[in-house]
């Protein structure tokens, strides 16, 4: 009789647990279905693992990270995908196991950042692949994640590395004005595989920037972002003849893209009419510190 009490009090107080944690979840979307998930493991568990029947387990479905044994080492239960939290070795069973090409790792430099870390699943391939539908994924676990998702693609891995395709402009050049004696700089980021390189040229000119003009120069670096290169155009000491529209050209053996942008020259006494401030200019590379978050 005190052994059922005892396991009674056991069980109320792991629903009243269950429950003050449901609440707070509700305030914190982010660990709700975590929470969630983890104390209702805990109390189907119980106070340990019974016998396994693995004919009463239930079926999961849509298992984007593929499947994994319970704690019980009984039922197949879903995989955590990446980024969810995760249970860091084997002997905690509260958020549950990472899939497959996952593993669960312990961010330390959120511990530099003042932050509490959380153990997250992390895909252990950080290299691009290309699949059978021609689109580019940028390791393996988001491409399981998608084969998962749509069975009936039957996609498979076509090859390692990004698939072959013309350039993108992922961040194109902008119209934008300024007045005479002032810098202009536009900029072109352009995501290709293989690798794209970028050209300049203003409407009406047949050679390509900056020629022999020394107010004119052209910088290219790689990145943000991987297989991307990004170049900048940049006009010193501005002339009312430097107005016009400036094309940013990227190509590569599959194909070529093209950007426009318009620059617009002012005189002092035109500005003066107008009542417009100057516009913030752009920064070139040389312009960063040790930070380059931000390109513009």
């Amino acid at each position: 009789e005190a052994k059922t009490l005892s396991s009674s009090c056991l069980m109320l107080s792991l629903l009243s647990l269950h429950w003050a944690l449901l609440q707070l979840g509700q305030a914190f979307p982010s660990t709700s279905d975590y929470l969630q998930r983890g104390w209702q493991r805990l109390l189907e568990e119980g106070e340990g693992c019974t016998e396994c029947h693995p004919e009463e387990c239930p079926a999961p479905r849509g298992c984007l990270a593929g499947m994994v044994r319970d704690a019980c080492d009984c039922c197949w239960e879903c995989a955590n995908l990446e980024g969810q939290i995760c249970d860091l070795d084997n002997t905690n069973h509260f958020y549950g196991k990472c899939g497959e090409h996952l593993e669960c790792r312990l961010d330390t430099g959120d511990l530099q950042h003042g932050e509490v870390p959380e153990p997250q699943c992390t895909c252990l391939s950080q290299l691009a692949l290309c699949g059978s539908d021609g689109k580019t994924y940028a390791q393996i676990c988001r491409f399981l994640e998608v084969a998962r998702a749509h069975p009936d693609a039957n996609l498979t891995v076509a090859r390692e590395g990004p698939c072959e395709s013309e350039p993108q402009i992922t961040s194109p050049p902008y119209d934008t004005w300024n007045i005479t004696g002032q810098d202009v700089i536009f900029s072109c980021e352009v995501f290709a595989y293989p690798m794209a390189s970028i050209e300049w040229r203003k409407d009406g000119m047949e050679m390509l920037l900056p020629g022999d003009d020394p107010h004119i120069s052209v910088q290219f670096r790689g990145g943000p972002q991987k297989y991307e290169v990004t170049g900048w155009l940049q006009i010193q000491d501005v002339r009312v003849t430097d107005e016009g529209t400036y094309r940013c050209f990227a190509r590569n053996r599959v194909g070529e893209v093209v950007a426009l942008a318009s620059l617009t020259v002012f005189t002092p006494d035109q500005l003066n009419l107008t009542g417009f401030s100057l516009p913030k200019p752009r920064m070139m590379p040389e312009d960063y510190g040790e930070s380059e978050e931000d390109y513009y």
